[in-house]
């Protein structure tokens, strides 16, 4: 059995944060997480831009500095993993957490490596591992991705992108540009004002353009392997498809977050973690969520750039706690 004074559970820029800021008060603690270093920005499309300013992504008080004014994947990459080596983080990575348990006001924290005794425990999981599903037939055939890395491997082939926020219009844009025949069906009546106010102006071009084609107010009904039915104002229409995006949404991973006791309560959005606003602490003592997980299913208000401040927080709470 492994003992420490604190664990974080899960590496990325808000779990990151945590650590920092608990290692300042001189709270020992350990990172862990299932990949490496901010690995929910790995798997963003090669080509992704952010939303948020470099000084925004900033955490540890280590400056982001970047020529652009939105720096992009590969460039948040290289400063995330300079800010571990600057701060000296203790970074267990390919670790994946399995279990937390509490037994006298101690966490037992099991993974597939090793067995740890800890007297806190932040949960920074994201939700980016979890996405939504389809609930319609053919849900589930391996043509179906919930992610999108790059274009180049569907040039020439008929895609259907499912969605009309950023991650989907991205991935149209990308597609389009790679020769791709860009197929976008939204529930929404118009575009979505969420989608990066510099990209919409092209998405909206190539719609208009009729390079790619857009379904408002649309659903898909079924997916074949060879075709996919959608639901539109002007009835069913099935077309040719050789593969299917379904960008509608993540959530975090609420059984791990319920098999450790966090209380989960029902909000207008859908699911969500109960904590303390002040604190971040959960219905559990000693146990702390940072990051877009305190969001629930609503993960258009926390991002990274509000997010790495829960960090902070939590680490002033275990300070009184302490004494």
């Amino acid at each position: 059995m492994i003992k420490i004074e604190s664990i974080i559970i899960g590496a990325g820029p808000c779990g990151l944060s945590a650590s920092i800021e608990q290692k300042k008060l001189g709270i020992e603690n350990i990172v862990i997480e299932k990949g490496n270093v901010v690995e929910a920005i790995y798997n963003y499309p090669t080509h992704q831009t952010f939303f948020s300013t470099s000084e925004k992504l900033s955490i540890g008080d280590i400056p982001f500095i970047v020529e652009e004014h939105k720096p992009r994947r590969n460039q948040a990459l290289v400063y995330y993993r300079s800010v571990v080596k600057y701060h000296d983080l203790n970074i267990y990575s390919n670790e994946e957490v399995l279990k937390v348990s509490q037994q006298d006001n101690t966490f037992i924290v099991t993974t597939n490596k090793n067995n740890y005794e800890c007297k806190y425990v932040t949960v920074a999981t994201g939700y980016y591992g979890q996405p939504n599903k389809l609930d319609v037939p053919g849900a589930n055939l391996n043509k179906v991705h919930h992610y999108f890395k790059e274009a180049h491997p569907y040039f020439d082939q008929d895609v259907v992108i499912i969605g009309g926020k950023n991650s989907a219009v991205d991935a149209a844009i990308e597609l389009e540009k790679a020769g791709a025949r860009v197929t976008a069906v939204y529930r929404g009546d118009t575009y979505s004002k969420s989608v990066k106010p510099w990209i919409l102006p092209l998405y909206e071009s190539l719609v208009n353009h009729e390079k790619i084609k857009l379904h408002f107010n649309s659903h898909v009904k079924s997916i074949t392997e060879d075709e996919v039915t959608i639901e539109t104002p002007d009835g069913a229409k099935t077309i040719k498809n050789d593969t299917v995006f379904a960008m509608i949404g993540y959530h975090p991973d609420y059984t791990f977050l319920s098999d450790m006791g966090i209380e989960l309560i029902t909000n207008e959005y859908g699911t969500a973690p109960f904590y303390n606003r002040e604190t971040m602490e959960t219905n559990i003592k000693n146990l702390y969520i940072a990051g877009v997980i305190a969001a629930g299913n609503d993960a258009n208000t926390i991002f990274i750039e509000n997010g790495k401040f829960h960090g902070g927080m939590i680490a002033e709470d275990i300070k009184r706690k302490r004494g």
